[in-house]
């Protein structure tokens, strides 16, 4: 049974939530509001046949531990079997300085490396579309795998079998490996060098931010946990503060109140923005006052509580039946009647 407890992945793009034993339960693309790639939070594994996740599963399983490296939202999990063996699976998303700009690429990484022993595993990369009513189309190459959706075509580059990767043999997990999803181009180095590229400077630049703020001192870690949390629910692009990563969460047991939350409630985004220049991190604020100052703009009865992230102000609400919802507890929803509410 699936658990909230979960990690969180991202690079004000996109997000990425990954239970304790390096699954990826629920990840949209291209950014926080779209299609959800991998869906299995609102949708339990229930058989074989199943899709919308990102699972390793290591036979003889016994044990998993799961942290951040310190000061980052760098993800790593070490899943032990039960003869000794042990693999480390880093999981996260791009983010750092280059050409003088930001590089959030729409993109989640996956490294992959044996410890101890001799771990077999299964890799299950079964991911959705059209809202966990199908599975997309699968091309593939000598490296490389296409997931082809309605809207969107994502490109998986590996080192990995991909005779592993589709047909979900299980293997001794001897070398390293790289998974990296992407936009549908060709990665112009070994994937290897540049996951390892990637990752050393996704992890300076976190720790070159943590650096930045004015971290009171008790307290520290869970301030700065927090911090890069909230951070990483602003969507750059525009400025907007994103509620939550997911959508249909229910807010108590069989309630009924599951709301789409990927949109930005402008009360509620004050306060994230508030805390955040608290600690000293102005940039969330400025790029929010340019959100707010476009939705005013462009609002001719006054301004609403809640907006896209693209701006836009009509979040017309359905509910999405291919999904039975978190612990099958629907409905599920996609976008929020709250736009043509006045909430106090």
């Amino acid at each position: 049974m699936s658990s909230l407890d979960l990690g969180l992945i991202g690079n004000c793009t996109l997000g990425v939530l990954i239970d304790e034993r390096a699954e990826m339960v629920w990840g949209c693309l291209p950014r926080f509001d779209g299609d959800p790639f991998f869906c299995s939070l609102l949708r339990e594994r229930r058989d074989t046949d199943d899709f919308g996740f990102f699972a390793i599963d290591v036979i003889d399983f016994a044990r998993a531990e799961q942290q951040y490296l310190e000061n980052t939202a760098v993800l790593v999990t070490r899943l032990y079997d039960q003869h000794g063996g042990c693999i480390e699976v880093t999981d996260f998303a791009p983010r750092f300085h280059q050409h003088g700009r930001i590089f959030r690429p729409m993109m989640l990484m996956r490294k992959m490396k044996r410890l101890a022993g001799s771990p077999r595993i299964t890799l299950r990369l079964r991911p959705s579309c059209s809202y966990g009513s199908q599975r997309p189309g699968v091309t593939w190459g000598s490296n490389h795998v296409r997931y082809v959706t309605p809207d969107l075509a994502v490109r998986l580059t590996t080192d990995a079998s991909i005779t592993a990767v589709l047909q979900e043999t299980t293997f001794f997990l001897e070398d390293n490996l790289t998974f990296l999803f992407g936009p549908d181009e060709t990665v112009p180095n070994a994937v290897d060098k540049l996951g390892q590229h990637f990752l050393e400077e996704t992890t300076h630049y976190w720790r070159q931010w943590v650096s930045t703020l004015s971290i009171p001192f008790e307290w520290q870690d869970a301030v700065i946990r927090a911090a890069i949390t909230l951070k990483l629910n602003t969507y750059e692009d525009t400025g907007a503060i994103i509620a939550a990563m997911t959508t249909s969460v229910p807010e108590a047991p069989n309630s009924m109140r599951n709301w789409d939350y990927r949109y930005c409630w402008l009360r509620d985004s004050y306060f994230v923005v508030n805390a955040l220049n608290r600690l000293g991190e102005t940039h969330a604020m400025e790029r929010y006052i340019a959100y707010i100052v476009n939705v005013a703009a462009a609002a001719t009865n006054g301004l609403q509580p809640v907006y896209g992230i693209d701006e836009r102000a009509r979040l017309e609400e359905r509910e999405v039946p291919e999904l039975p919802g978190y612990r099958l507890m629907g409905p599920v929803r996609v976008g929020n009647d709250a736009y043509d509410q006045r909430q106090n």
